[in-house]
């Protein structure tokens, strides 16, 4: 099964797959307990690497998004 990552606009990347292993840098797995998997993009999430919301509250707009020129 192909593996979907969707870019929600404004919002997180959401991973679309039953199985889904998110890694750190040290190795470090993190557990997700949702499913589609959502990753931050804004950097305010209180859960990264997971999204919680935040980019809502802080008017996340990623760089060379259309709505932001």
């Amino acid at each position: 099964m192909a593996i979907r990552i969707r870019l929600r606009r404004n919002g997180p990347y959401v991973i679309e797959s039953d199985e889904v292993t998110v890694v750190d840098w040290d190795g470090v797995e993190y557990v997700s307990a949702r499913n589609p998997v959502a990753l931050c993009r804004c950097g305010a999430s209180a859960t990264k690497p997971f999204c919680d919301g935040s980019h809502k509250r802080v008017g996340f707009k990623p760089d060379g998004d259309p709505d932001t020129t």
